[in-house]
C-alpha cells in the first residue's frame, strides 16, 4: 500500500503511527501504575499472622534460655577438657620420670632409696587420682552439654511444628489473596480487551485510527503482560485452559474472517469486469500491482509479459489501450502515462 501513497501522505502516516505508539505508551504507563498498586488493596500476610503467638513466644524464650545454657555447658566442657589434658600430661611426665628413676635404682640397688620410692609412688598415685577427677568432670560436663542440646532440639522441633501449622494457613491465605488480586486485574483488563476488540472490528480504519490502534496495543499489553503472567497456576491447569480458550477464540475469528473473505472474492469475481474495477480502490489496485499480484483475486501474475492484458485466474482486465494515443497502459490508471489523457476519453 505504501508504494501507492503520495510522498507527503507517507510521512503523515508515519507520523500518525508514531502518535499511535506514543499514545499507547502513555496508556501502558498509566495502566501499569494502576495494576502495580492493586496488591496494596490487600493486606500482605506473613507467618506471624497465623502462628500461635503465646506458644511461639514461650518457645522462643525457652530456646534463648536453652541456647545460653548450652553455651555455658560448652564453655565448662572445654575448660574441663583442658584440665583433663593437663592432668594426663602431668601423669605421663611423672610416669616417665618414675620409670627412669626405677631403672637407675635397679642398677644401683641402694636401700636408702626405698623411702623415696614410696614417696614417688604416692605422688604418682595422687596424679592419677587428679586425672580421674578431671575425667569425671569432663564426663559430667559432656552429660550436661548433651542434655542441653537434646532440650534445645526438642524445643526447636516444637517450634518447627508450630511454624509448619502456621505456614499451611499462610499458604492457603496467600493463594486466596493471589486469586483475589488476579480477579481485580481481570476486572480491569477484560473490559479494555472487549473495547479493543470492538474498536478493531469497527473503527480501525476510521479517521481516528491512530488512537484506535494505540488503545488496541495498550489493551493487548495489559492482557498479555500485566494479566497473563499473574494467572493462578493450580498445577498449570488454569494457564493451559486460558491458552486453549484464547487459541480457540483467535482461531475461530481467523476462520470466519477467511471464509468471509473467500465469499467476498467469489462474489466479486462473478461481477462484470468494469464493475469490479470500479469497486477496487485506486491505491489498493496500484499497491497490488506493485507486488505483481492481480488486484482482483490477489493471485500472482507475471506483469513483465506484455501480452498479458487480463488476469488468467479471474479474468479482470489489467491493461488496456489509451483512447487517444492507443498506448498500452494499466487499466486502473486514471490518466495515460504517454499522452496524459484521462482514462475513458475517446479520440
Amino acid at each position: 500500500m505504501s508504494k501507492a501513497l503520495r510522498l507527503s501522505e507517507k510521512w503523515f502516516r508515519l507520523g500518525l503511527w508514531i502518535v499511535a505508539f506514543v499514545f499507547a505508551s502513555f496508556l501502558i504507563g498509566l495502566g501499569g501504575t494502576v495494576v502495580e498498586n492493586l496488591p496494596k488493596v490487600e493486606h500482605r500476610v506473613t507467618l506471624e499472622d497465623f502462628i500461635d503467638k503465646q506458644a511461639a513466644a514461650a518457645l522462643r524464650a525457652e530456646l534463648r534460655a536453652l541456647q545460653e545454657e548450652r553455651q555455658v555447658a560448652q564453655d565448662a566442657h572445654d575448660q574441663a577438657q583442658l584440665k583433663l589434658n593437663a592432668a594426663r600430661a602431668n601423669s605421663a611426665a611423672a610416669r616417665d620420670t618414675f620409670g627412669n628413676w626405677l631403672a637407675t635404682r635397679q642398677v644401683t640397688k641402694r636401700p636408702e632409696q626405698d623411702v623415696e620410692l614410696i614417696e614417688r609412688t604416692q605422688a604418682l598415685d595422687e596424679l592419677k587420682i587428679l586425672e580421674r577427677k578431671a575425667l569425671a568432670d569432663v564426663e559430667r560436663q559432656q552429660q550436661r552439654l548433651l542434655d542441653s542440646r537434646q532440650s534445645e532440639e526438642r524445643a526447636q522441633r516444637d517450634m518447627r511444628e508450630l511454624e509448619k501449622t502456621a505456614s499451611d494457613k499462610l499458604a492457603t491465605e496467600s493463594r486466596s489473596q493471589e486469586l483475589r488480586v488476579f480477579l481485580y486485574r481481570l476486572t480491569l483488563t477484560l473490559p479494555l480487551l472487549a473495547v479493543a476488540g470492538w474498536l478493531f472490528v469497527k473503527k480501525r480504519q476510521s479517521t481516528w485510527w491512530p488512537f484506535v490502534w494505540g488503545f488496541i496495543y495498550f489493551a493487548l499489553f495489559a492482557f498479555f503482560v500485566e494479566l497473563v503472567p499473574y494467572l493462578p497456576s493450580y498445577g498449570g491447569y488454569v494457564r493451559y485452559a486460558v491458552g486453549i480458550v484464547l487459541t480457540v477464540l483467535v482461531g475461530r475469528y481467523a476462520i470466519v474472517a477467511l471464509n468471509r473473505y473467500l465469499e467476498r472474492q467469489k462474489q466479486a469475481e462473478a461481477m462484470p469486469d468494469l464493475e469490479r474495477r470500479k469497486e477496487l480502490s485506486y491505491d489498493t489496485a496500484l499497491a497490488r500491482l506493485s507486488k505483481k499480484v492481480c488486484p482482483g483475486c490477489e493471485r500472482p501474475v507475471d506483469l513483465t509479459i506484455t501480452s498479458i492484458d487480463y488476469c488468467p485466474h479471474c479474468g479482470i482486465c489489467l491493461f488496456d489501450h489509451c483512447g487517444q494515443c492507443k498506448e498500452r497502459k494499466s487499466a486502473f490508471a486514471r490518466f495515460c502515462h504517454a499522452c496524459g489523457a484521462a482514462a475513458g476519453e475517446a479520440s
